[in-house]
């Protein structure tokens, strides 16, 4: 376990108990001598973490303290190198920049050791099908979905019908390189799943839809069950 690392860890393990935790049971759990663990602690007090307390007697984090953002161990770094990954290879234009800026900002932002683990990380994502082509700006959704603006759909269903659909969006799904837009339809008054590669035309209105987002969620995962379950 490399240094940074460690420190981390041990702030880790102070804060998720408020009792005092002696330095044998912290080497103990770190699987390294006293000594070491007492000058990784005076390395912490040097960094000003308020972290009490002394050999023999036990350690203490000091009440309301969070570690800086950025602080994150290895392994924590390759699941967000991951998952930026994927969503630049899968998401629509703009939030695949984000995800890419997002890679860049970690990489400037970490100690300098751990930045192969961002730029060179030991897992990505391998696709085989073409990613998925849209006629509207994916930024416009999400930004209604955030808001809780009615969207105006121009819609052709897999048989190339074309519907007129007022909707309330709730937000996307992703299923083998297929995005889904799943809401509650005026139109049909029901919840809907839409895929995005098929709607002609986007149109974010100026009304906000009634009611809570999480109230309607609530309702498309309690309608969902009911169907795969038979009722």
């Amino acid at each position: 376990m490399r240094r940074t690392e460690r420190l981390f860890q041990i702030i880790q393990i102070l804060r998720s108990t408020k009792a005092p935790i002696t330095g044998r049971e912290l080497a103990d759990e770190l699987e390294i001598s006293l000594s070491t663990l007492y000058r990784d602690m005076a390395e912490l007090h040097a960094q000003r973490i308020p972290i009490t307390g002394e050999a023999g007697v036990g350690y203490v984090l000091d009440d309301g303290y969070d570690m800086p953002p950025l602080m994150f161990t290895p392994d924590e770094l390759e699941a967000a190198a991951l998952g930026a990954a994927w969503v630049a290879s899968e998401a629509d234009p703009s939030l695949s920049r984000a995800a890419r800026d997002l890679v860049a900002k970690l990489s400037s932002a970490i100690p300098k050791e751990l930045r192969p683990v961002v730029l060179n990380a030991s897992s990505k994502p391998i696709q085989t099908r073409a990613s998925v082509k849209e006629r509207f700006d994916g930024a416009l959704l999400r930004h209604a979905i955030r808001e809780r603006y009615r969207l105006q759909l121009i819609y052709a269903d897999h048989d190339g019908q074309v519907t007129d659909r007022l909707v309330w969006p709730l937000f996307i799904a992703f299923l083998d390189r297929t995005r889904y837009l799943l809401a509650w339809c005026e139109t049909k008054q029901d919840y809907r799943h839409f895929k995005t590669e098929r709607v002609q035309e986007l149109k974010v209105l100026a009304e906000k839809y009634p009611g809570r987002r999480t109230a309607l969620l609530k309702g498309w995962e309690e309608d969902t069950a009911r169907r795969y379950s038979g009722q």
